[in-house]
């Protein structure tokens, strides 16, 4: 055996003192930073309205006063620089990324703000994703943080477990529509939580009802009470019912999130500030 040089991930002997490196270890934040609380907005399924939901979560604890954050881990379909009118490309120092900031100050970084064109697909393998989703934590400067949200994929696959063990997330909350897969969606979502061990804060049923523009009755074109069901099922609570509103879509279209009128994620925001 040769001498050891203690470094076991270069090393090809196969003593009783290897130990594998942890490629999932927490990662620290870039010198000078400082990021508060970290929540990670999920799905067990896409087209639900989870980067929607980001957004307008991002926007709520921005108009509490709170200095607010966005990281976009959903590399290979970004959608948040574009709901909050942000097309430039993120700056950077000799050795970190300067994040994009929205009209009222929110903080995001995502893939599309490193591209040379913002429609570029990206290509990419999980580990390299993963990797990039790691990078955009420890080599961006995040100012003075209070709330970031952590925009995920949909599913439970090789990202959200990368964010989910090397990210100090606090807690999740679980984003679903009112179709019949609800159920299997929500169990699958919170039960990758509880294997990771982080708490799940709640659910957000969006595309939950519509107005009547004549008379402004609720109208429910999906049915009424399956997100109720599914969390009275893991004992959560439903933290929020958002509408299906063409001006909400307009608005994200428009690159103007942040000019949303409504009330219905005030349990969210409560719920956040209690964790």
């Amino acid at each position: 055996m040769s001498e050891c040089n203690h470094d076991c991930s270069s090393c090809s002997e196969n003593c009783g003192e290897r130990k594998e490196a942890n490629v999932f270890e927490k990662k620290p934040l870039h010198e000078g930073c400082r990021v508060g609380k970290v929540f990670g907005v999920v799905s067990g399924k896409g087209g639900v309205g989870k980067s929607m939901v980001t957004s307008q979560l991002a926007v709520a604890m921005r108009r509490e006063g709170y200095n607010v954050a966005i990281l976009d881990a959903d590399v290979t379909g970004p959608s948040i620089p574009k709901a909050f009118g942000i097309h430039e490309r993120a700056g950077a120092t000799a050795d970190a990324i300067i994040p994009c900031y929205s009209g009222t100050g929110i903080q995001v970084m995502s893939v599309n703000v490193l591209l040379e064109n913002e429609t570029d697909p990206v290509v990419w393998r999980g580990p390299v994703i993963g990797g990039v989703v790691q990078q955009f934590w420890s080599d961006v400067l995040w100012e003075d943080v209070d709330y970031m949200f952590v925009d995920m994929p949909p599913g439970t696959g090789d990202v959200a477990l990368n964010v989910f063990q090397s990210l100090p997330v606090d807690g999740v909350i679980i984003v679903t529509s009112p179709q019949d897969l609800v159920a299997m969606v929500v169990e699958k979502a919170v039960k990758m939580a509880q294997m990771m061990d982080i708490p799940v804060l709640g659910l957000v049923e969006n595309m939950s009802y519509m107005s009547c523009p004549d008379c402004g009755k609720k109208l429910y074109p999906f049915g009424e009470g399956r997100t109720e069901e599914a969390a009275a099922k893991y004992g959560l609570p439903v933290l929020a019912k958002m509408p299906i509103d063409p001006k909400l879509a307009k608005l994200v279209d428009n690159g103007a999130i942040e000019t949303f009128e409504g009330e219905w994620l005030s349990e969210a925001v409560e719920a956040i500030l209690k964790k």
